[in-house]
């Protein structure tokens, strides 16, 4: 089967496109199932639109991508399947999407964010109010089968489409393999994006209370900038060579989150990288959270920054706890979140959408 893959970034740039189909293609492939990348920003626009400003150049670039990505919705041939990751271009209604089910190409929607709420880019918020988040309803309508990420997600999804599976998050479990620390003071890590890290404003009083009585040094991978009066930071860009030898080398790892809307659509990425190098996790109770991780069986739960302090004390100060959580939170991606748990799953789909399209 031949499947091609609309995606809004090129190979290895986009967190979630690299942890769901990007990280799948190997395992698709002994299935049967050859994919091809035809993502929506070219490189050069992807770089533009993580700067600020620039608004004239990126209103150009955007505009050639999109016009390229609807020229392709109708000539595109050649293709079993159509694999739609969150949608098929950045800005605009459902255009595509809707070109492709007048051609009667039957294509998977596969989403792991709350993508039909509005979401405002620190970088380009204007760009929000063209993103047309209602577009996510008409792309589950179109498609053959929709893929949601988690239970939150596939609960809208199921309000449009004909068929919805869950296929959460995935690890590689052969490049993510646990290792030991070897650090002489622990080291409290959290990785992301410019644009997640407003969720570390939650964690900055936290992390300056415990320096006053603890001993550690705090980690922040993929953030601009991070500073806590008295706490000893290192920030890291993020770079995808050494992204699992930056992870591996925490004791404990930060998943804040507030309780909105968006975030409760999150597909626990974070939480399941340290996980599966068998780093124990603090994470907020919010969305998938509370599914991946089992309070003090695999990981702990926070809320509150009373409950920050506790978890983050007690792991500093105690590192069987450390060893334990981090052992059984191993266990639990090995078991439940393994890409090769869900690439079967996710072929699977695909045979059943082409095989139902063409009885159709």
């Amino acid at each position: 089967m031949n499947v091609a893959v609309w995606a809004p970034e090129s190979s290895g740039v986009s967190p979630g496109q690299r942890f769901r189909i990007e990280q799948w293609e190997a395992l698709l492939r002994a299935e049967g199932i050859e994919l091809t990348y035809f993502p929506f920003l070219d490189d050069a626009t992807g770089h533009l639109l993580k700067r600020q400003g620039h608004r004239l150049r990126k209103a150009v670039h955007v505009a050639a991508c999109l016009r390229h990505r609807l020229r392709l919705a109708t000539l595109i041939r050649g293709f079993d399947l159509v694999y739609v990751f969150r949608e098929t271009a950045l800005l605009g209604p459902a255009l595509a999407e809707r070109i492709l089910g007048l051609r009667r190409i039957p294509f998977v929607y596969d989403f792991d964010d709350s993508v039909w709420i509005r979401y405002v880019s620190p970088a380009n918020s204007y760009w929000s109010y063209l993103r047309c988040p209602g577009k996510t309803a008409t792309t589950c309508r179109c498609s053959a089968y929709t893929i949601a990420g988690n239970e939150t997600l596939a609960v809208y999804a199921r309000r449009h489409a004909r068929c919805v599976s869950v296929v959460p998050t995935t690890i590689d479990t052969v490049l993510y393999v646990p290792r030991a620390p070897m650090n002489t003071v622990p080291v409290i890590g959290w990785t992301g994006s410019y644009s997640t890290a407003q969720y570390l404003n939650f964690v900055r009083p936290v992390l300056r209370r415990l320096s006053r009585r603890l001993r550690f040094r705090v980690r922040i991978i993929g953030a601009r900038s991070f500073e806590a009066e008295g706490v000893d930071v290192e920030v890291v860009p993020w770079r995808a060579e050494t992204e699992v030898q930056d992870l591996a080398g925490l004791d404990i790892g930060m998943m804040p989150l507030p309780d909105g809307d968006w975030e409760r659509g999150k597909c626990g990425l974070k939480a399941l990288q340290y996980m599966a190098l068998g780093v124990p996790a603090v994470v907020s109770p919010v969305g998938v959270n509370t599914t991946i991780v089992v309070h003090e069986e695999n990981g702990l739960l926070a809320g509150s920054e009373a409950e920050w302090e506790a978890a983050l004390g007690r792991l500093l100060l105690d590192a069987d706890l450390r060893h334990r959580l981090g052992a059984a939170a191993r266990a639990c991606v090995e078991r439940s979140y393994s890409a090769r748990v869900h690439a079967p799953r996710v072929a699977e789909i695909f045979r059943r959408s082409l095989a139902e399209s063409a009885s159709s």
